[in-house]
Formats: structure tokens, C-alpha cells, sequence
């Protein structure tokens, strides 16, 4: 049972429970997987950048629950809608970004009306390799939505703008031009995403990265790792060290968010899957199937099996 896993981190899963995760992949087709290869008609097949004019042509948009195998970058100048990220709704209104993660479930609603960008990008065409690059990177993807102030605005649609002409026009190392000015692009990214009411002290820097990189073995790793002890040596802290870095970010314990990523993991498995609950259970770690429903349950006022009818 889960209860124990989180206080047990010696605690380890049967073998047999190992044997469904490859039935869970392979059943992955109830929420489409959209890949670039498949979106993107030019050579490389590794980016796009199109105007939401040319893309809506006048209609509205109405996309249905998806997920894809690349980055997603949605800039709306003016315009209305409503995007679901990960079963958070979010209002689309003038000036606002969205930035998704390959694997984020999401679906999208525009006004026929809405004028902006949609850019999107393979790890393999777009990857930053320096130490701030990348730290850089992983601290913009990892927030889905922001509305920028009008300046900063303005600079980012200048880039990419930018970006969109070098694109269409696609003359010599084109394609390295528009990887530096992705570099420039996530640089006004994470200025304007910076939280005013956040203090700037070198010690609240070092627990915004530390946060960050617990954020992203949390993602990678949650089905298999569920004890806040795993995740501090993971990243060479302690316990304390650890709880410190998620309460001052975000004012929540360690198992707070395991436990809220447990959900959202349960919920892309119920919606994206057609294998029983308990399958569903096992997959995540949880021996009692009964204690997963009230878990579930607890988490979102559905059971299991309410919860994929009700989203279907």
C-alpha cells in the first residue's frame, strides 16, 4: 500500500507488477499521441512556426483531448478561448502563452478571430547543452501558462516574428538561426516570468533550481520512486534539506506533491488506458486497490471508474 511505500523507502515492488507497464504502453490509444514527424511537412521534420491566422483561417478551433511528442508553444496577441492542460482549465485571453511539455495532455478551444504563433520543436531540433541554458529551459517549459506585461510582450512576439520569417524564408543555416533566437526567446521568457514577490537572494535562487530539478525527477520517476528519502538522495540532500526547498518555493511538503503527481499520473493512465483499475493501481505502485480508489477519490471527489466515464 502506498501509505507504507512513503514511509518505508526500502519498500520494492513485486516483479509481477513490473509486467504491466509494457501492457500500459502498448495500450496508450485512447488519448491520441500526436508526433512532429507526422505535423510538420518540411525536410527535417524537427520544428514549425505557423500565424494562428493562417492556422484558424477564419474558423473557430475546437481540438479535442491529445497529447504530443514535442514541445508546444502557444502565443495568443489577441483573441479568446479556453485551453485544458493536464485537466487545469485556463482561460485564453489577449497576451497569453503556453508552453507544453512532450507528454502533457491538453485540449484547445479559439476564437476564429485570434492572432498569434504557434511554434513547435523536437528535443532533437532545440536542446540546450550549457549549465544556464538549460536550467534556463527547464524553469520556462515548466510553467504551462503566463500573461506577460505588454513590453515584454511585445518582445516576444518581435522574436518571434523573427523566427517565423527565417522559416518561411528558409535561406543558408536558417535553422541555426532559429535556435539562437530560441535561446534569446526563453531568456525574455524567464524575465517576464519572474515572480515579483519572490525574494532574490542568492540562497532563494539555489531552492528555485533545487526545486526544479526535484520537479523533473518527480515526473520522470514517480511511478517507481513514491518515498521523499529516494528523491533527497537522488539529489545528494537531506530530508529536511529537501521539505525546505518545497515549502519555501511552493509552501508544500515533499509528499504533498508526490502524492498530487500520483494523481495526475493516475489520470492520464485511467483516460489514456482501457485496462482495469487495478491494473491501473498496480502500475502506479499500489498493492490495495482499494486504498488507490480512496486515494483517487480523495484527490479529485471521483472514483476510478467515474472519473474515465465521466472524461470520455
Amino acid at each position: 500500500m502506498l501509505n507504507s511505500l512513503l514511509l518505508n523507502p526500502g519498500s520494492s515492488f513485486p516483479a509481477c507488477k513490473y509486467a504491466i507497464f509494457g501492457t500500459l504502453d502498448a495500450t496508450m490509444d485512447k488519448i491520441p499521441l500526436r508526433r512532429i514527424s507526422d505535423r510538420i511537412q518540411n525536410s527535417d521534420k524537427l520544428f514549425s512556426i505557423r500565424t494562428l491566422e493562417e492556422i484558424l483561417d477564419g474558423k473557430p478551433m475546437n481540438d479535442g483531448l491529445h497529447r504530443h511528442n514535442y514541445f508546444f508553444i502557444l502565443v495568443i496577441k489577441t483573441g479568446t478561448g479556453e485551453h485544458v492542460i493536464d485537466f487545469i482549465p485556463y482561460s485564453i485571453d489577449d497576451r497569453s502563452v503556453f508552453i507544453l511539455r512532450p507528454g502533457q495532455i491538453h485540449q484547445l478551444k479559439l476564437a476564429p478571430d485570434c492572432k498569434g504563433f504557434l511554434m513547435q520543436f523536437d528535443a532533437d531540433f532545440y536542446s540546450p547543452t550549457n549549465v544556464s541554458a538549460k536550467q534556463r529551459f527547464r524553469r520556462v517549459t515548466a510553467k504551462n501558462s503566463c500573461s506577460p506585461e505588454p513590453l515584454r510582450f511585445e518582445k516576444l512576439c518581435a522574436i518571434l516574428d523573427y523566427i517565423y520569417q527565417e522559416y518561411m524564408n528558409k535561406e543558408r543555416d536558417f535553422s541555426d538561426l532559429i535556435r539562437a533566437n530560441l535561446d534569446i526567446f526563453f531568456i525574455e521568457s524567464m524575465r517576464q516570468s519572474a515572480n515579483p514577490a519572490q525574494k532574490t537572494t542568492t540562497e532563494i535562487s539555489y531552492e528555485q533550481e533545487r526545486f526544479e530539478e526535484f520537479q523533473e525527477l518527480l515526473e520522470k520517476h514517480v511511478t517507481e520512486h513514491k518515498t521523499v528519502i529516494q528523491y533527497a538522495e537522488m539529489m545528494g540532500i537531506s530530508v529536511y534539506q529537501l521539505n525546505k526547498v518545497t515549502k519555501d518555493v511552493l509552501e508544500k511538503t515533499v509528499s504533498e506533491l508526490i502524492h498530487e503527481q500520483l494523481i495526475l499520473e493516475s489520470k492520464r493512465t485511467l483516460l489514456g488506458t482501457s485496462v482495469q483499475v487495478k491494473e491501473v493501481a498496480y502500475s502506479l505502485g499500489f498493492e490495495d486497490v482499494s486504498y488507490f480508489i480512496r486515494f483517487f477519490r480523495k484527490g479529485t471527489g471521483f472514483s476510478p471508474e467515474a472519473f474515465r466515464n465521466h472524461f470520455r
